[in-house]
Order: structure tokens, then C-alpha cells, then sequence
């Protein structure tokens, strides 16, 4: 059973000449928990009800708890009092070297990314170096971006989720995955497509979101080459995808896009200036090209 993803909310809108009232769509946000194995609760994140299998598979990947995608065996989806719970199956040695790691005692924020790491060594996690991939032009990028409001369904009616999406290199968006929370959303984006069994080689990956460390971190560990994001990186960020070879577009728009590192993977990256060497970034969070 999955609670609706979005209420319908009565009310008043208020103009310089005008007063009325009005039914909007508004997106819920619950309480979500996930257990593993039946036996260890790790984590209660705040999510929007739909997608939740794509939601537990991914998280388990891009959190590390399995060692590769197949290792998560499957889940079963709960309505308990006040939310979901997520009840999933891994590998009996990667819960293992979970219950060693112990429990992160997490709860997450619609917009947490890094909820229940106590020390600030923990974040320090060496990401996996990416294969190279061929040449995406930028306008298979621009039609992608053209089209991705076209697959926000959720955000036609509530006007306030995030989405990640997934593009063949012609352009073409065969996945798209839509929650209050970024990061849910990209988690979601990636636990469908390996359920799936396909990978992410060859494409990119659009977010209607800003590109900050944990979502560089999920990405480069799922093993996509080319982010385009719809806000700003984060200088921080962007050192976890130059350290994974990553290409991040960002400040994307339909007309224009802000190429900060990883100029290979875009076909005809230089047709006014020499950016073969990509972004570097300062200590200082500047990022010059």
C-alpha cells in the first residue's frame, strides 16, 4: 500500500485587488523507515511517497550498505502509523560488514544529505575513478533539458519537487524519478535503473536540483560520467567529481549551460575558448577555468 504523493489544500489567494479561494496541489512528505534484514533499523528519512523500492535500492548503493547493486536482494513496502517502513534484503555479507559498521541512528531532513555522520573523517570516502564515455553534444543535452519539465508529473501538480532524470546520448529521457527530497529523488533515479539491470555507461543524468557533495558522491558511486544540473555546484562538490573524472554541467538551461570540469565528454566543448584542462578549483571555492 503507498500513501498519495500529494493533498489537495484549500486555500485563499491573495492579490492587490483580489481575494479567492483555491485548491492546490501540495506534496506530502512522510516519515520513511528502513530496515534491513528485519533485524537493524538504519535510517528514517523524510520522502515523498512513491517509488519507494527505487528509493531503498538506490540509497543502499549510493550509502555504501551493499558492495554492488545486485548484493540488495529486494524489499517489501509497509504503511505503518504515521509513515512507511521499508523492510529490505541484502546479502548476508554485507549486513555483516553493516552490523560492524553500526547504525547511523539517522534521521533525515527533506533536505539532508549527510544526517547521523558524527566525526568529519567519515566523510572523507575515496569515490570510484569513472570509465570514459564518448561525446555527448550539447544539443542532445538542451533537448533533454527541453523535455524534462514534460516528465515531472508530480511537480505539474504541486509545483515543488525535485527530479532526476536519465538520458540515452541522442537526448532521448527514458527515466525520471520525482521526490521532495534531491537526494531521494537521484537515490530513486538509481535504484530503478538497476532494478532494471542496465547501468549507467553511457548517457547523463539531469537534477532540477544544485549539485552539492553528497549528490556528486551518489553519482560518481552509481558510475555516471555526466551530470548536468539545473543550479549551482558546490566548490566542494566539484572536487568529488574531478577526483572521479566527471563531467558537470551546470546552471543548465535550455540556451546556455556552465561547463565546470570534465570537458571530454562533451562533443564540441570549445568553440570560443581552450577548456580541455576543465575546472580547477581553488582552495578558496573560487572555480576558474
Amino acid at each position: 500500500m503507498t500513501l498519495p504523493a500529494a493533498a489537495r489544500i484549500d486555500a485563499l489567494r491573495l492579490a492587490a485587488d483580489d481575494v479567492r479561494r483555491v485548491a492546490l496541489g501540495v506534496a506530502e512528505e512522510v516519515p520513511v523507515s528502513l530496515v534491513f534484514n528485519e533485524l537493524h533499523p538504519y535510517a528514517v528519512m523524510m520522502a515523498s511517497p512513491l517509488d519507494l523500492e527505487d528509493f531503498a535500492r538506490g540509497f543502499a548503493v549510493t550509502e555504501r550498505i551493499v558492495s554492488t547493486p545486485g548484493n540488495f536482494l529486494g524489499c517489501e513496502v509497509h504503511e505503518v502509523e504515521n509513515g512507511m517502513e521499508i523492510r529490505a534484503r541484502i546479502t548476508g555479507a554485507d549486513f555483516s560488514r553493516l552490523l560492524h559498521r553500526g547504525r547511523r541512528a539517522m534521521t533525515g531532513r527533506t533536505g539532508c544529505g549527510l544526517c547521523g555522520v558524527d566525526t568529519i573523517a567519515a566523510l572523507e570516502q575515496p569515490v570510484p575513478r569513472l570509465a570514459q564515455g564518448g561525446g555527448v553534444t550539447l544539443d542532445a543535452i538542451r533537448r533533454a533539458l527541453a523535455a524534462l519539465p514534460g516528465f515531472q508529473c508530480l511537480n505539474a501538480e504541486t509545483h515543488m519537487v525535485h527530479a532526476a532524470a536519465w538520458s540515452l546520448p541522442d537526448g532521448e529521457i527514458v527515466l525520471v524519478r520525482e521526490d521532495v527530497g534531491r537526494h531521494n529523488a537521484l537515490d530513486k533515479l538509481i535504484g530503478a535503473r538497476f532494478a532494471a539491470g542496465r547501468d549507467f555507461a553511457e548517457g547523463f543524468c539531469l537534477l532540477t536540483s544544485r549539485y552539492s557533495f553528497e549528490m556528486a558522491e551518489k553519482t560518481a558511486i552509481a558510475g555516471m560520467g555526466l551530470v548536468v544540473a539545473v543550479s549551482a555546484p558546490t566548490a566542494r562538490a566539484l572536487r568529488v567529481a574531478e577526483a572521479a573524472g566527471q563531467t558537470v554541467l551546470a546552471i543548465a538551461r535550455t540556451d546556455s549551460q556552465i561547463l565546470f570540469c570534465g570537458s571530454d565528454r562533451i562533443a564540441a566543448a570549445r568553440p570560443a575558448e581552450d577548456v580541455s584542462r576543465g575546472t580547477s578549483v581553488e582552495p578558496t571555492g573560487q572555480a576558474t577555468l
